[in-house]
């Protein structure tokens, strides 16, 4: 498994948009400036984070982008899905009923079993109030 440039940068987008938060809508060049991203890619982005209702638009003079819901209440995990779609670090983990046909004698399978639910308990157990604090207390994720 590998993210994406699309998924990095997705979740670069939503944290910004998490430390703005309490200016109201924020313009998509604004982002791209601070995030150093062109508009044009998070242009691309935007449609995935909409369809998910993971934001809020507002058109117009004041238009922009805003979180739909509190910080705390989006998980890296979730935005890494709607970009990535499967977190799975094999194929046959990629869909909820796993239909390979080596599946009964497969001895490997564990292993990734194991790991791809570790994948998601570590991601899933990291919020955009989580990247904040952590960076605002002088660490960093490096995303």
């Amino acid at each position: 498994m590998k993210i994406s440039t699309k998924g990095r940068y997705a979740l670069r987008m939503m944290v910004d948009l998490a430390i703005h938060q309490g200016t109201g809508y924020v313009a998509l060049k604004d982002i791209a400036e601070r995030q150093n991203i062109s508009k044009k890619y998070l242009e691309q982005i935007v449609p995935l984070l909409n369809k998910a209702e993971m934001l809020k638009t507002n058109r117009g003079y004041q238009g922009g982008y805003a979180l739909s819901k509190p910080p705390e209440k989006y998980t890296v995990g979730e935005i890494l899905r709607v970009t990535e779609g499967s977190l799975s670090p094999v194929s046959c983990l990629q869909y909820e009923e796993n239909n390979c046909p080596r599946k009964a004698e497969c001895i490997t399978l564990p292993i990734w079993e194991g790991l791809y639910k570790i994948i998601n308990e570590y991601l899933d157990g990291i919020t955009l109030s989580d990247i904040v604090e952590q960076a605002t207390e002088g660490g960093d994720y490096c995303i």
